[in-house]
């Protein structure tokens, strides 16, 4: 009776074949699919549609004792002064040119901000829609 009652020795062993038989299925499927497959079409931009270089913008520097200096760097480096009414007729005329004329203002440290304001809001009644402000960047601390 000892015989019957005794217990089966655990099993060791890993039996692959059935993983081999899924490996060898998926293998065929691929490549049966793999000429099916469309590759991605990329659509590459044409040389011809290329955006306009964008413009340089005015610059509008506000000394400390109140006037108004213009600089058109599309034209040339100089500055030169300008009234309220003559820097609204010189951006204007720039705007029939490009309608997306930017503005800069440059201000001295010493200038109000009340004086930046205004012309900032002068700017923009006047239908300039890009105007940003102008700062020299810090010199690197020692």
């Amino acid at each position: 009776m000892p015989a019957l009652h005794r217990r089966r020795a655990p099993m060791h062993e890993i039996n692959i074949v059935p993983y081999v038989d899924v490996m060898l299925v998926l293998l065929v499927i691929f490549m049966v699919t793999a000429p099916l497959v469309n590759p991605g079409q990329i659509e590459l931009p044409q040389v011809g549609n290329t955006s306009a270089p964008p413009t340089q913008p005015m610059e509008v520097s506000i000394r400390t004792d109140g006037t108004l200096w213009l600089r058109d760097r599309a034209r040339s480096m100089e500055e030169r002064r300008v009234s309220r009414n003559q820097l609204i007729a010189a951006i204007r005329q720039k705007q029939k040119q490009s309608p997306e004329q930017a503005v800069v203002i440059a201000a001295d440290k010493d200038v109000r901000y009340e004086a930046v304001l205004e012309v900032m809001d002068m700017l923009q009644q006047n239908q300039v829609r890009r105007v940003g402000l102008l700062a020299k960047p810090r010199s690197p601390s020692l």
